[in-house]
């Protein structure tokens, strides 16, 4: 009996932490909004941060791109065959992967890659103290550190994840052709009679919103990071849970506004 009012406290604290999470991360994110519309703009530091955040990613995402449309139809083929659907095998590849793995996936992994990165970076800068520094010299850390990062990670995972499905596309067209021999023509022709704007355009829109929250996440939690690099560590961390978690809330929400409005 002694241990339930540890159990208590425990979950008492867990609460209490979640929703100091929510508070900290709603006034971060009215902050950015603050912030970003202020003159003046730093398009130099976004384009760099889109060159960091965006074109260092592509070989990452796109190996990880092929190997899961390469898999899904490996994997896929046989059950089609067996009922007598492997005509279809292109279509289901290609909305398959436009709808739902392509932008999930992408956006998973750029979670654990640049939101750790930009946790990590920001904590390090924090506990190390050249954000105060940045305030004592007259600029604006927040403006310069933060509201960029998060622009160019809302910027580049759409790119990423329309380039993601190019590739997956062309891993799904390379497992088919391990066991037939498909044309190249005629594959494609069936994966672009298959997808339709209502395929593309929900999924293409809920990739700016995962982008803001791993953006808004590792921003967050590395400018606020303490307790020395300890502190940035569990920064890292912590984001990219959070990150994730972010993502398929969002990815759930969206799926269900989609099918109230008859989009799938």
């Amino acid at each position: 009996m002694a241990s339930i009012p540890k159990i208590k406290t425990v979950f008492s604290k867990s609460l209490d932490d979640f929703f100091y999470g929510i508070a900290e991360l709603a006034q971060f994110s009215v902050n950015v909004f603050r912030e970003g519309i202020r003159p003046p703009y730093e398009f130099k530091e976004v384009l760099n941060q889109c060159y960091e955040i965006g074109i260092k990613s592509f070989v990452l995402v796109g190996v990880t791109a092929f190997i899961l449309g390469l898999v899904l139809v490996m994997q896929s083929r046989p059950t089609m065959i067996e009922f007598g659907a492997g005509s279809y095998l292109p279509a289901m590849s290609s909305i398959s992967i436009v709808r739902e793995i392509g932008p999930l996936v992408t956006a998973l992994i750029c979670a654990g890659k640049i939101g750790s990165g930009i946790s990590a970076e920001l904590g390090s800068m924090k506990v190390t103290e050249q954000i105060d520094a940045m305030e004592v010299s007259g600029t604006n850390p927040f403006k310069y550190l933060v509201a960029t990062r998060i622009l160019a990670t809302t910027l580049m995972i759409p790119v990423l994840t329309v380039y993601a499905d190019f590739i997956s596309l062309i891993g799904a067209f390379t497992g088919s052709n391990i066991k037939d021999d498909v044309n190249v023509h005629f594959y494609f022709n069936r994966v672009f009679e298959a997808l339709h704007y209502t395929d593309v355009i929900p999924s293409f829109t809920k990739t700016f919103f995962f982008g803001f929250t791993i953006g808004l996440v590792g921003c967050t939690k590395g400018y606020n990071s303490k307790k020395g690099t300890e502190g940035v560590g569990k920064a890292a961390n912590i984001s990219v849970v959070v990150s994730m978690v972010g993502v398929i809330i969002i990815d759930m929400v969206v799926t269900q506004i989609t099918s109230m409005l008859g989009y799938l």
